[in-house]
């Protein structure tokens, strides 16, 4: 009846679509780091224009839908005849792993260099954490779990005006938990980017939203469609009264594209309870669209980024960083050093480009890595190897 419960189950085609989706948008993000000549938040609207606002904005989709579906792909994983033993020893495994890649590998793709002494941790480290956690989580049922999730993600604004300050010697455990920041100096720390808290939280409600799956195609569909409408009028209620779900308020601007902007300008680091609802609702309402779709066209290219997206997000990152530094030595740019230090990011010299310049490059780093990331998708449909799970 469901094929997630069969005993050699296929895969969720929409998962693995809306998946790609967001990888190449996500690439967008990482493009603009290197390349963009916007040296500032492009979400002040002290500063900013609607081209780049929205240009940040929409990759503010990306790492709630990747953490949330990597949760339910937990769950279909486990669905396929796996003890929660073995669930909760390949979620610990990969989950360390991933804490593990992040402040190795990952750090030297960003960086070029191998300072070690100084990390700045973000999207894997989270969904390491979250891996971690949810390890021990699977042990309940799954609608427990949801449960936790939820609370998690309801809950945790609550504790926005704590300071990791109050916290004396144990600061570095407030920022770890809940609050984006610097542990130590800027030669010698680290900057916690992604407080773990509500990451875990989408990621449990994740491994519960996998349960749905066992819906029939249409009878699902719908849901998903009620479920992220709700998301959607739950996040306008709240957000328009501005009491609660988010520490950064909106407020009535100069313009309408700016009123419309300081609305949906939530908090990411971490993410609020509106910016997951303003994130996540919009997803599923996707993704019951994307249960009709099938592999032609637009799906078959989308879907090679999505069932590689490890191989495709550290390549994705070597690739716009080489770039970057093939267009240095183009232009004669005098500091060519800044791409193999600690401060690629954050050097404010006269380096950058114009937005249609960092979308040429980020159409160019996604269409380089299409047959690469073909090559390895085909790669691990034929072959097995545990190991292979793991990129």
């Amino acid at each position: 009846m469901e094929q997630t419960l069969q005993a050699k189950p296929q895969r969720i085609y929409s998962i693995d679509l809306l998946r790609g989706i967001i990888m190449v948008i996500m690439a967008l993000d990482h493009v603009r780091d290197y390349f963009s000549n916007a040296h500032f938040d492009l979400t002040d609207l002290t500063q900013t224009t609607p081209a780049l606002f929205f240009t940040r904005w929409i990759t503010h989709f990306c790492a709630p839908v990747f953490v949330f579906f990597a949760g339910t792909s937990a769950y279909l994983w486990q669905s396929k005849g796996k003890t929660k033993k073995q669930a909760s020893l390949f979620l610990l495994t990969r989950g360390l792993w991933l804490i593990l890649l992040e402040v190795t590998i990952v750090r030297i793709c960003w960086t070029f260099n191998f300072d070690f002494g100084f990390q700045i941790v973000q999207v894997i480290w989270a969904i390491g954490f979250s891996m971690v956690f949810l390890a021990a989580l699977v042990y309940l049922k799954p609608v427990y779990t949801g449960i936790i999730g939820l609370l998690l993600i309801f809950i945790h604004n609550s504790f926005d005006s704590v300071s990791s300050a109050s916290f004396g010697g144990l600061n570095w455990l407030w920022m770890f938990l809940h609050e984006q920041n610097l542990y130590g100096s800027p030669a010698r720390g680290i900057v916690f980017g992604y407080p773990i808290i509500p990451w875990i939280g989408v990621m449990a409600t994740g491994y519960w939203f996998g349960t749905f799956f066992q819906l029939d195609k249409e009878a699902r569909r719908k849901l998903f469609l009620k479920v992220g409408l709700a998301c959607i009028a739950l996040f306008i209620v709240i957000r328009a009264t501005n009491l609660y779900g988010d520490r950064s308020l909106w407020h009535q601007q100069d313009a309408l594209w700016k009123t419309i902007a300081s609305f949906v300008n939530c908090t990411k680091y971490p993410p609020s309870l509106l910016y997951l609802l303003m994130t996540l609702g919009p997803a599923f309402v996707l993704l019951s669209f994307l249960e009709k779709a099938d592999n032609k066209g637009t799906g078959a290219f989308f879907i090679v980024y999505g069932r590689v997206p490890m191989f495709y997000y550290l390549l994705h990152i070597i690739l716009a960083h080489t770039l970057a530094i093939v267009v240095a030595l183009l232009t004669a740019y005098p500091d060519k050093a800044r791409f193999f230090s600690n401060n690629v990011f954050f050097s404010q010299g006269p380096w950058g480009f114009d937005l249609w310049f960092v979308y040429a490059i980020w159409l160019t780093v996604v269409l380089l890595l299409y047959y690469p990331c073909k090559w390895f998708m085909n790669v691990k449909a034929k072959n097995k190897h545990w190991a292979l799970s793991y990129i």
